[in-house]
């Protein structure tokens, strides 16, 4: 381009390039944020539906499980999963087995033998005392 600076400076005032060209950055960065928070959007749709169908799976294959054929380790540990999804869903931080707030994925494992068989016991009351509103 065989123009002079001068001439350059004088049109970009003129024309408002600095101001024009901000703008337009400014255009495809609100562009971008949006196309950025559709895709967030769009996936958290797409894992809302796997979850859902997995949740489906899993229930099936809890109903069909019978509690009687658990050790007792095992039936802590879906009561400690079940109740610290529960928490989660409504916002509340999963709870150990002395009644204290966790870290989550609080481990059954490294509770006590006197602890594991407090909470158990505990549980079961609890299980029993559900079972019994649903009659």
């Amino acid at each position: 381009m065989d123009k002079s600076r001068t001439l350059l400076g004088r049109w970009s005032r003129q024309y408002a390039w600095v101001m024009r060209a901000t703008a337009y950055d400014r255009e495809q960065d609100r562009l971008f944020l949006a196309e950025q928070h559709q895709a967030r959007r769009d996936i958290a749709r797409r894992h809302a539906k796997l979850a859902q169908a997995f949740l489906g799976k899993a229930v099936a294959r809890l109903q069909s499980l019978d509690a009687r054929e658990l050790s007792p380790s095992e039936l802590l540990r879906f009561f400690q999963v079940a109740a610290e999804v529960e928490r989660r869903a409504v916002g509340e931080e999963p709870v150990t087995a002395a009644g204290a707030q966790t870290a989550p994925g609080g481990d059954v494992a490294a509770l006590t033998d006197e602890e594991r068989h407090a909470r158990m016991d505990q549980l079961r009351r609890e299980l029993e005392r559900r079972l019994a509103e649903e009659r």
